[in-house]
């Protein structure tokens, strides 16, 4: 039975599954729109990264007038802060919030390429014993023309010679983990190869289980984002292939767990690359011999963005491709139906169609009373409301309007989103039509006066840049003690949603 729920039923009354006949849908397949409900909080800025423009040739630069393509912020116990501009540089934010090159990969990496939305220096993040070990992985892209490396997995049915670019994941080992500037070692875990003609949705996420402890099963395991290489709508011959999508012997679409120690230390199974396949994945030990067993979940489009709320609930957000944008609860062994489905929709090109459409599913499945096999989605928008869903987090900081949602928002247009974490884990209930209800995030600051102005994120940049913006490049990351940080590719500045600066001024003991 459906659970009755009244703010589930309020968002079931919101979605208007337009079509529920045998009608395809183009556009428009959730009509209710998201609204402001009175949540607005207060942003400002705290630091902005260098000046990268011009550092490398406009046609090698996706976006050459974008001032510094920071999307990650990641910040260590013992409260130092690094934050990454793809164009190649890791950065520690000093006492006073200015940037000092931690390590560059422009010259250690001549390979690399920069001229996708995602490329460059992709993603970073420390082991969670960084102060004792000195490990932290990246993700980032090459070249595959001209590369003298090999790549550890290509796509099945394809070869060496019909490679495009490479994904790879690199452990770093720093010989003094207390210092400012990196010196070490390195060492590549894992090099995929995309055969597409554009270098899209490679690897953008590397990620440890924050809410793991020491002698957890999941503790010291990597997780990788969930990419479908490109076969989407990487372009040229092997667009949008299906085929590719929902195999277990392949990490297309897949989300990876690993355990980076070599299998030469831990003496395990041996994964694609120089790491051991942990034995609590599912795809482990079932018993197929073709089954990759570094495969967490799959059927993901493009879940470039991982994150946990305190109770090791885990969130993906995985960009849609022409309709819809999708949250989801990952489990262990799940398949979330890229490129079969996409929302609570098939997509047509499953069935030999376009791309851009959506026919309706039964309403036996819709109703959870008939299992297809796929886990969906519990919170979603259509590309009425933006374009690419960007990065989420559980919060529980300072700020009291947000406590208790997942905040998230969207990369192109700048908006910033929230959900009822009980509600979104209500609607993880095995019914697919069960999705939890999305709000709109007003953002305001102060001004000279102390009165507070509503503004949007695209506002801010275009009057940091000095001009209009075509596009956000919204990442949100989260401090040490949970609270949010907004980013854009454009400007390069980060800023914090904080507690009202009028109220706290005002509290007692307060100056």
């Amino acid at each position: 039975m459906v659970r009755r729920n009244a703010h589930i039923i309020v968002s079931l009354l919101a979605l208007v599954f337009a079509g529920t006949a045998a009608a395809q849908i183009t556009s428009n397949p959730i009509a209710a729109p998201i609204e402001k409900r009175g949540l607005a909080v207060e942003i400002v800025e705290i630091a902005r990264l260098p000046d990268t423009r011009g550092i490398r040739p406009p046609e090698e630069d996706v976006k050459p007038a974008g001032w510094a393509r920071v999307n990650y912020v990641r910040d260590l116990p013992d409260g130092r802060r690094f934050a990454n501009d793809s164009r190649g540089f890791l950065y520690r934010l000093d006492a006073n919030a200015q940037p000092q090159v931690y390590a560059s990969i422009v010259e250690t990496f001549p390979h690399a390429v920069y001229n996708r939305l995602s490329s460059g220096l992709i993603a970073f993040v420390f082991h969670p014993e960084f102060a004792r070990n000195g490990l932290f992985y990246t993700a980032h892209a090459e070249r595959g023309p001209g590369n003298p490396a090999k790549p550890d997995f290509i796509p099945p049915g394809y070869g060496l010679s019909q490679v495009t670019y490479h994904n790879i994941i690199t452990e770093w080992h720093a010989s003094n983990p207390a210092a400012n500037v990196f010196a070490g070692t390195r060492r590549e875990l894992l090099r995929t190869a995309h055969i597409v003609a554009n270098l899209t949705h490679p690897l953008s996420a590397v990620e440890f289980n924050p809410t793991a402890k020491p002698g957890d099963a999941d503790y010291g395991l990597l997780y990788i984002s969930g990419s479908d290489h490109g076969f989407s709508n990487g372009g040229g011959p092997n667009q949008s292939n299906p085929a590719q999508t929902q195999r277990l012997d392949s990490v297309i679409t897949a989300m990876l767990r690993i355990d980076p120690r070599s299998p030469s230390v831990t003496r395990g199974v041996k994964g694609l690359g120089d790491y051991t396949v942990p034995a609590a994945n599912k795809f482990a030990s079932d018993g197929n011999s073709s089954t990759l067993g570094e495969i967490y979940a799959y059927g993901f489009r493009n879940a470039h963005r991982i994150s946990w709320d305190t109770d090791g609930t885990m969130f993906a957000n995985d960009i849609g491709m022409n309709q819809i944008e999708e949250i989801n609860i990952v489990r262990n062994g799940g398949n979330y139906g890229w490129m079969a489905r996409e929302g609570l929709w098939e997509n047509t090109r499953w069935r030999g169609g376009e791309l851009n459409g959506l026919n309706p599913l039964p309403d036996d499945i819709l109703d959870g009373r008939r299992k297809d096999g796929f886990i969906y989605p519990v919170a979603m928008y259509d590309h009425d409301e933006g374009q690419a869903i960007t990065s989420g987090f559980a919060y529980h900081g300072r700020i009291a309007a947000l406590r208790g949602k997942y905040v998230f928002g969207d990369i192109n247009n700048g908006r910033i989103f929230a959900a009822d974490l009980a509600e979104l884990k209500k609607a993880d209930d095995g019914v697919p039509r069960t999705v939890a209800p999305i709000e709109e995030v007003q953002l305001y600051e102060r001004d000279a006066s102390g009165n507070r102005v509503n503004v949007s994120l695209r506002e801010l940049i275009d009057r940091k840049m000095g001009a209009k913006i075509a596009r956000a490049d919204l990442f949100i990351s989260q401090t040490r003690d949970g609270e949010l940080l907004i980013t854009s590719r454009q400007d390069g500045t980060i800023r914090m949603l904080t507690p009202d600066s009028a109220t706290t001024a005002a509290a007692p003991g307060k100056r």
